[in-house]
């Protein structure tokens, strides 16, 4: 299986990432983690580095650091970004989030800033990885007037049912992580999802409940898909890995 989106720079992980990572790759295909602040990028790619075809990277700025970003911190990352183009499978994650920010201005650059990222992805021909929290109205019509349909397009941490036909009419995909274990809603959106459309996330090392999440929840998140989708295990393995593989392109030492 494979771990679309989750954060191996985060601090809670500093004491042990080395030996985690060799675990999880007795279990796992491919882990792709995210650079979600210009801070986390020497680390990201560090470990991507050092652990080739099974650690993959993307790059991006989620939107709740928007208040805390310096302009030139922010080119100077961008420019970092471009020169790591080969290296990285994604950019993201990137969009939209008025939980955190709740001031219309600063949702306004938000806007900005999610624009200025897409055209970075375009220009170096990269999947977006889209962060959504009580906007999807506004990043989807977004991503709409940037000339996103039919692009590779995913949404993370996907949980509102009543966008999925937008989403599927766009061609874009969607990930699941461990919320699907105790979200209504989140199930009726696997319910209502063609797998070829999902991927697997854990968004760790969050959504452990109660413990540190890690990778390795995808294999109970994919448990889950089986058991509402009412196919086997290995069914949703194949096309979930599929899926991602395709999506991003990824060039793992198992795959021929």
């Amino acid at each position: 299986m494979i771990d679309v989106h989750c954060h191996l720079e985060q601090k809670d992980y500093d004491k042990d990432r080395e030996s985690l990572i060799k675990e999880w790759k007795k279990q796992l295909k491919a882990i792709i983690t995210s650079s979600a602040h210009y801070k986390d990028f020497e680390l990201t790619m560090k470990i991507a580095n050092k652990h080739q075809n099974f650690v993959f990277s993307s790059l991006g700025l989620h939107p709740e650091f928007i208040k805390e970003l310096q302009e030139s911190k922010k080119q100077d990352y961008i420019k970092k970004i471009i020169e790591s183009k080969n290296k990285i499978v994604a950019i993201g994650e990137i969009g939209l989030d008025y939980n955190w920010v709740k001031e219309q201005a600063w949702q306004e650059k938000q806007k900005l800033m999610f624009i200025e990222f897409i055209k970075l992805a375009k220009q170096l021909d990269l999947p977006i990885i889209v962060h959504s929290r009580d906007a999807m109205q506004d990043t989807i019509k977004i991503l709409e007037q940037e000339n996103m349909k039919g692009k590779k397009v995913l949404f993370h941490i996907f949980n509102t049912k009543e966008f999925l036909p937008r989403i599927l009419e766009n061609n874009w995909s969607i990930s699941i992580g461990p919320l699907l274990l105790k979200s209504k809603e989140i199930k009726k959106i696997v319910r209502d999802c063609p797998l070829e459309k999902i991927m697997l996330e854990t968004d760790s090392p969050w959504f452990g409940f109660g413990a540190r999440g890690t990778p390795l929840n995808v294999i109970k998140v994919a448990e889950k898909i089986a058991e509402i989708k009412r196919l086997s295990l290995n069914e949703i393995e194949a096309q979930t890995d599929k899926n991602a593989i395709g999506f991003f392109q990824l060039k793992l030492e198992s795959i021929s």
